[in-house]
């Protein structure tokens, strides 16, 4: 089974190409079904339609304010841990990541605008939130407890200026898993996910394409990045959304 491509929607498959290869991309049909098993979508379009609410990024160090986004943190137990198994949303605190892991911008603690409390609290959100705990915590059965972060991401691309959803560039976001979600794709080309080993060879480029289509990454594993975006129209708004979901391994 290819870590690339159809014929994943199956937990086991999802698991062994992650466990085998580092990574997984699924396309939206097939994360659907896998969904489908933890709740429902039921809010999908108030879901979508949050990305036009959020805040511009203005930590970008490079000077640029083509990136916007919401953020939160939850904590999770092992479902079977009694109480300890809900998925529960924390206080809101800043994002940090140290400079080894994002030389652009890291080294700082970053303050961004919450992730609404409508549509954290969604079905959407918990379906997401439920099936990468399940997922990574197969693959990690040690786990006691998760930390969790969200990000909502709007990458916008203008005439003369690209949008560059990881202008860090190749990275790792040192963590132990991450999911990135197609949310929506408008007006924009490029946007090409590249996945690399720890040498930086490359193993596999795919593109976000359809709403759902979905890269799980092994994050100790594999570095990722994701070519910028242009207009294909540049008298037309032009962006890339994505949710973007963090496991790390937290002390109990």
């Amino acid at each position: 089974m290819s870590e690339i491509g159809t014929g994943l929607q199956n937990a086991t498959g999802i698991r062994s190409a992650i466990a085998r290869a580092g990574y997984a991309f699924v396309e939206a049909s097939d994360m659907r079904t896998a969904l489908g098993r933890f709740g429902t979508l039921a809010d999908w379009p108030a879901f979508a339609e949050s990305w036009n609410d959020l805040s511009t990024d203005t930590y970008m160090a490079d000077g640029g304010r083509y990136r916007r986004r919401r953020f939160g943190v939850w904590r999770a137990g092992r479902p079977e841990a009694g109480k300890g198994g809900a998925i529960e949303r924390g206080p809101h605190q800043p994002h940090y990541q140290g400079l080894d892991y994002n030389t652009l911008n890291g080294g700082i603690e970053r303050w961004f605008e919450p992730i609404t409390d409508a549509i954290g609290d969604g079905a959407t959100m918990s379906t997401i939130l439920d099936y990468c705990r399940a997922l990574f915590g197969r693959l990690a059965p040690e786990t006691e407890r998760w930390h969790i972060e969200v990000h909502q991401f709007r990458i916008e691309a203008r005439l003369g200026e690209q949008g560059k959803p990881t202008p860090e560039g190749m990275h790792r976001d040192g963590v132990d898993y991450v999911l990135v979600m197609m949310v929506a794709r408008r007006n924009i080309q490029s946007g090409t996910t590249t996945i690399h080993d720890l040498d930086k060879r490359t193993l596999g480029s795919f593109t976000l394409t359809d709403p759902l289509d979905s890269a799980l990454v092994d994050d100790a594993r594999c570095y990722h990045g994701v070519t910028p975006v242009e207009p294909e129209n540049a008298a037309q708004p032009a962006y890339r959304d994505v949710l973007v979901v963090t496991f790390r391994k937290a002390s109990a």
